[in-house]
């Protein structure tokens, strides 16, 4: 690897062995959660780019030092950066109420108009099922919802969440309902309760 990551620099072949493993290493952290689709796509089509214009350079003119500028490292991490789905807003309700216990940030009004659709599906037929959804939305926003025993939080984001962000939700909601449990079940008022949610926003 070290003699590989040597080579790059003075080799086509090298580089674009080194280009693959990228490729490689990309498809891995996509499946593993850790890119969101619009992150793993740009950051694919990026090293495509890099590979297609080497390839031609050298088979133009096999002696031609014209590849390395293609080569040369560039940097993923602006574009995991700009990709990255960021939060906007959060929601946190207690089960069959319609007063939020607790709200923060700021969306279009018509990402709003989606949410109280949503929750009024839960008010009007009482179809509480627990469990993690995700559904886009418009103008490249993403709705989370996590359903929990006693309550549910609904994040709002931009561009499509990666599943470590849906797992960290799932966490944060169920440590929300662990500390607040006794509060929850005698139905205190939000001011007794703490909110693990807000860690959300604070990033």
């Amino acid at each position: 690897m070290d003699k590989l990551r040597r080579d790059e620099h003075e080799n086509p072949q090298a580089a674009l062995s080194h280009i693959r493993l990228r490729l490689k290493a990309a498809t891995k952290e996509y499946s593993s959660g850790r890119l969101n689709a619009v992150q793993f796509n740009a950051i694919y089509r990026h090293y495509m780019e890099k590979r297609q214009i080497i390839e031609k350079l050298v088979e133009r003119d096999p002696e031609t030092d014209a590849w390395k500028a293609a080569a040369s490292p560039g940097s993923t991490g602006f574009i995991r950066d700009r990709f990255e789905a960021r939060p906007l807003y959060y929601v946190v309700f207690r089960k069959d109420a319609t007063t939020p216990l607790l709200a923060e940030g700021k969306i279009p009004r018509a990402a709003a108009r989606q949410i109280f659709k949503l929750l009024q599906g839960f008010w009007q037929t009482g179809n509480w099922r627990t469990g993690l959804a995700r559904k886009q939305i418009e103008d490249g926003m993403w709705l989370l919802l996590m359903v929990g025993r006693q309550s549910l939080t609904i994040v709002v984001y931009f561009l499509q969440p990666s599943i470590i962000q849906l797992n960290q939700l799932r966490d944060l909601h169920s440590d929300f309902e662990r500390a607040n449990a006794k509060a929850l079940e005698r139905n205190l008022p939000a001011k007794r309760m703490v909110f693990p949610q807000r860690a959300i926003l604070d990033k």
